[in-house]
């Protein structure tokens, strides 16, 4: 079999298992799960195979038109080179485990056979977004993802929260996807085809008329479906999904493609030296902030997902500094730790019966209910605090590798020959910044979840293996991918260098060990004060599935807090760490509320206006029109008597009127 057949049925496998699984969900329950994760794990394997024969060499490009369309044509096109061949291998891998995973985490939800369909239709959009070497195509994959989204993530439609997030993602990406939308047309326009290949060609000519307006229109786009400030606000909400549909979003798909196509097209954004700094800028605010706002969140997978918000403007950082190998090696291992986060982050609402911290930080003895969960998390959180030898140090150290490079002058050898020095500084002061940040929350989120002190945890028995089974399959690449590919990567990306540097080595673990040991010093010293302040956990029915645990304890956080992102903790170290920010970080800086005065309340204030113009002015004339002819019916129906004595007098009384007029007027003439 040809390596394009292969690379053909690697998004046409998961397609097919969503399409029967939704056929056959009713009829026959028994091949829903077989459906869900046999089509995943045979197209992660042949997305290995395709990365094995790729084996970083000349890109495969097949193509064949898809339709005529009289000007720009369009083609079904794949385009496989080192960093689409790999890109795939990691949402195969992500995608199957979430499927497995699922499997015990939703093995008594109603909804499972339509849950698992839209999961694997998600993947098949995000595999047709790394292979696709046209522009029309990927954006098909691009807005399948953002529907399957709004479905997944309103999966616990019964809840007010999950309502309401589904509807945020969806709106505000798709705010970011109208200028993207122009800003390909745009493109093509300017290369005169959607096929990638002519596009960076056509860069390399000079050819793009407008390349400041473009890129920075591609990049409305980026920011909404990559959670990049200011349009990062969606994906906090978003946690109000299941746990699994949550670690395939954040580690593999959605907010990945977004950083994915920006290293794609990279040289388009590096025609302009504007959008590069523009990306940085978005880069530093979107790291330093997410960071700050991570530090102040009670909810455990909320501080995952600023974390997973700060980690893509890492990514973003590195692409606005034009190193796309150090992008997406940061996304590959991102996507092996933050994968494992969440799903450990299931298993542990799961055993505690909440998603509180600060209820967490009540329990005694949670780390022994949960052993599989609580090595496999340390691990990974020692990644995202990217500490040596964790391959999330190797991936964040080419990134300030790459800014340092950009910032002193050094020149790529990859598409991009000139980066601005500015850009450069921006990146890697941000980048070390958000190395204490994300020690600081780490090491908050370990120490609350796992060395609590009160009543025993619940114990509530083993977690089902399917569940505990992928933390250990994932904790390998959380642990060994940076230092087994750091080396190996560059034959596969554009051969720059990925090894990490002495000088931010040094500065970003140095930052790294003192945000978590300021973080360890204000745990110990706010430590007595839980005592004085006990609160309990938000408990859930103990023997209902974990989905159900994690619904109704996202139903309740809200009651029982007061807010649906943090607790009032005076034993919460952020809470010491951030003095008086704390209560806007919590909130992610107000810039809800910012948007919801700027555009929610305008908006909603202007259909008010329409509805009184239809209702008052438009429906009066309306009805004033129908009213005339009612008021003339009434008055003719009140002469219509049924008496033939009144019908003739009136017929009499007519022509004697007829007679006076006509010698009146006859007089006159």
């Amino acid at each position: 079999m040809t390596t394009t057949t292969l690379a053909v049925l690697v998004p046409l496998l998961p397609f097919l298992g969503a399409a029967a699984g939704l056929l056959l969900g009713r009829t026959a329950p028994g091949f829903v799960r077989p459906l869900a994760v046999l089509p995943t794990l045979t197209a992660f394997a042949l997305a290995v195979l395709v990365a094995v024969r790729q084996g970083g060499d000349k890109p495969l490009d097949a193509a064949t038109q898809l339709t005529p369309t009289g000007s720009v044509p369009i083609d079904l096109a794949l385009h496989i080179d080192g960093f689409a061949a790999l890109v795939a291998v990691l949402v195969g891998l992500v995608a199957t485990c979430v499927q497995i995973y699922s499997t015990g985490y939703l093995r008594d939800d109603p909804r499972y056979p339509s849950y698992a369909a839209l999961v694997s239709l998600f993947t098949s959009a995000m595999l047709l977004v790394v292979y696709s070497g046209d522009l029309m195509v990927l954006l098909v994959g691009w807005e399948i993802m953002g529907i399957c989204s709004y479905f997944l993530v309103g999966h616990y439609w019964e809840t007010p929260e999950a309502r309401a997030a589904s509807l945020k993602a969806f709106l505000v990406t798709k705010l970011g996807d109208v200028p993207f939308l122009i800003g390909l047309f745009a493109l093509a326009t300017d290369a005169g085809s959607f096929r990638i290949t002519r596009i960076l060609a056509t860069v390399a000519d000079g050819g793009l008329d407008h390349p400041t307006l473009v890129a920075l229109l591609l990049l409305a786009g980026v920011a909404g479906k990559s959670a990049q400030f200011p349009l990062h606000t969606w994906l906090p909400d978003a946690m109000a999904g299941p746990t699994p549909v949550s670690a395939l979003i954040h580690a593999a798909t959605m907010v990945a493609a977004g950083v994915y196509f920006v290293a794609r097209l990279l040289p388009v954004f590096a025609a302009s030296s504007a959008a590069l700094v523009v990306l940085a800028v978005m880069a530093a605010l979107t790291m330093a902030g997410s960071g700050l706002a991570a530090l102040a969140q009670d909810d455990i997978k909320r501080v995952l997902a600023y974390s997973t918000i700060g980690q893509l403007g890492y990514m973003t950082g590195a692409l606005a500094v034009g190193d796309r190998g150090a992008a997406v090696f940061h996304l590959l291992s991102h996507g092996a730790f933050k994968a494992l986060l969440f799903l450990a982050a299931g298993v542990i609402i799961h055993a505690s019966g909440t998603n509180s911290l600060a209820a967490m930080s009540r329990m005694s003895h949670l780390r022994a209910r949960v052993p599989d969960a609580f090595w496999t998390m340390t691990v990974a959180l020692l990644a995202l605090a990217a500490i040596p030898p964790f391959s999330g140090f190797f991936s964040k150290e080419s990134v300030l590798g790459a800014a340092e490079h950009a910032a002193t002058g050094h020149t790529l050898t990859g598409p991009v020959e000139h980066v601005p020095a500015a850009a450069g500084w921006t990146v890697l002061v941000a980048g070390l910044l958000t190395a204490l940040l994300t020690a600081a929350y780490a090491a908050r989120l370990w120490l609350l979840a796992f060395r609590g002190q009160g009543t025993d945890a619940p114990d509530h028995g083993r977690q089902p293996l399917p569940m505990t089974v992928v933390l250990w399959v994932l904790a390998v690449p959380s642990l060994a991918l940076g230092s087994l590919a750091y080396g190996r990567l560059p034959d596969w990306f554009d051969g720059d260098d990925l090894a990490p540097t002495l000088t931010t080595s040094v500065l970003g673990t140095g930052a790294a060990l003192i945000g978590a040991l300021a973080t360890y010093a204000a745990w110990r010293s706010a430590r007595a004060r839980a005592a004085r302040a006990p609160l309990g956990a938000v408990a859930a029915h103990p023997d209902a599935d974990a989905a159900t645990v994690e619904a109704e304890a996202i139903a309740s956080h809200t009651p029982a807090y007061g807010d649906v992102a943090s607790a009032p903790d005076p034993a919460d170290p952020g809470r010491l760490l951030l003095g008086p920010l704390h209560r806007h970080a919590a909130v992610g800086f107000h810039l809800d509320a910012v948007y919801s005065a700027l555009f929610v309340r305008p908006v909603r204030a202007g259909a008010s206006l329409v509805r009184f113009l239809d209702r008052e002015v438009v429906d009066t004339y309306v009805s004033g029109a129908g009213a005339l002819p009612r008021l003339l019916g009434a008055a003719v129906r009140k002469a219509q008597t049924g008496n033939v004595q009144t019908y003739v007098s009136a017929l009499l009384a007519g022509t004697v009127v007829l007679v006076v007029a006509a010698l009146v007027v006859a007089t006159g003439a």
